[in-house]
Order: C-alpha cells, then structure tokens, then sequence
C-alpha cells in the first residue's frame, strides 16, 4: 500500500530504564516485520541530535522520528515536534501552550489503560469507572487539550482500547496506534497508517497535524486492517511488549 506504515509508540534502551528494546533491534525488526517508520517515544527525553543523525543514516530509508512520551498531571502525552525538554510541560496546558508555539502535535496516551479494573480504583479510594464514550469526551479535560487520541496501544486490552475509540468518535479526533513495546516481540503489533509517504520529521508532522492518518492492526498477520470496533473484536487478543 501507498503512505507510511508506522509504529507511533516503542521505547528502547537509549532512553528508557524499563526497556529491553535495543536501537539495532528496534529498526531490524521493524523493517523486517513491514513498518516504513517508526516515532522512538523515550520517557520525558529525546534522543540526542548526532547519535539520531547517525542512527537514521545506517537504517535509511526506515524514516525515524524522534519524538517523545511526556508525563503529564492528565496522563502521558505522545508529542511530535519538541526538539528538546521544556520545563513545566508535565502540566497538560503548559504542554498544549508550548506545542502551540512550535505548531507541534500530541496525543493522549493509552487513556483508559486498566480504567475497567475496579481494583485499580478501589486501591486509590475512589469508585468504579462508570462513564459513557459521550461523559467521557465531555468531562475529561485531557481530551480537549490534544490533537489525536491513542486508541490502539499494544499493551491495552480490546476493551481499554475500543472505548478510547468510541470516545474520539464522539469527539471526531483521529486516532493512533502503536505497540508501546519494550521488547522485540511488540513491535508493529498495533501502528498507525499515514495517508502520504514521509521521509523528514517536517513532512510527518504535517501529515499528523491534517489529521490524515488512523490506527491499524493486523501488519504481523499480513492483515493491515483499518481500526474499527468490529475489526478489533475480530482479531486475536493483546501481546507482551
């Protein structure tokens, strides 16, 4: 297919404790499994100018962006654009102000991952997650704050993941998708397809900033499927990343 298939949420060992994922064996493996692209999201850092410079040279032409998850007080935001770490941008509206300057994109990350486990709330005092898609997109300021909505995550469960697709819907936000992996075994598992072929980081931000791209499924099966509802109840479930 024409555009670019791309993996919008890895991490590796150059810029996150939690991570298995070596460099070499991000761009191997994603090259090797069918993505043109991947967005490299270390924890609150970016990687540094001459190490990516030499990293995108040796695995040309597999386009890499580098781009960053940031931790907010609203949840952890998948931002393209910053070519560095402002202070205060864990505050979701300090966030949006300085993308807004730099016409920058974000996205709200894996927004209701394990928000159906009523243990999870019940360990912080608090009760059971009760909204609908249409209570959620009007009462969680996160959502009026991003461009996109994460609503395919490698490390979701269907139900996490098809909610947050329902809530853009209501919204009538694009939508990503990524593996968020951690080790070889994730990678592509989940991606996002852009309408256009991109080959600099100024060309991808502009495609994300049209709003012309949607979460996808099925690359490891040789199955790319557009996201839906129906499609994801149909495919086989979450994988280890």
């Amino acid at each position: 297919m024409t555009g670019t298939i791309l993996d919008m949420h890895v991490h590796t060992t150059a810029g996150a404790s939690d991570s298995g994922l070596s460099p070499e064996d991000l761009a191997a493996e994603a090259k090797a499994r069918g993505l043109t692209g991947v967005n490299i999201t270390e924890h609150d850092r970016l990687w540094d100018t001459y190490k990516l410079a030499a990293y995108r040279e040796e695995h040309a032409p597999l386009f890499i962006n580098n781009g960053m998850e940031v931790s907010t007080d609203l949840g952890h935001m998948i931002v393209v654009g910053l070519t560095q770490y402002v202070p205060g941008i864990r505050r979701a509206e300090e966030l949006r102000r300085v993308l807004d300057d730099i016409g920058g994109f974000m996205a709200v990350a894996h927004p209701f991952r394990h928000w159906f486990d009523p243990v999870y709330f019940r360990k912080q005092g608090k009760e059971p997650f009760t909204m609908t898609p249409e209570q959620a997109a009007e009462r969680m300021p996160v959502f009026q704050l991003v461009d996109a909505i994460e609503a395919l995550n490698g490390a979701n469960t269907p139900r996490e993941n098809i909610f947050a697709l329902k809530v853009a819907q209501v919204l009538g936000k694009p939508v990503t998708g990524g593996s968020d992996a951690h080790s070889r075994s994730g990678i592509g598992f989940y991606c996002t397809v852009l309408e256009q072929e991109v080959s600099t980081p100024a060309e991808f931000l502009a495609e994300l900033k049209a709003g012309r791209f949607h979460a996808h499924h099925g690359l490891l099966q040789n199955n790319l499927t557009y996201f839906t509802e129906d499609s994801l109840e149909e495919a086989a479930p979450g994988h280890a990343t």
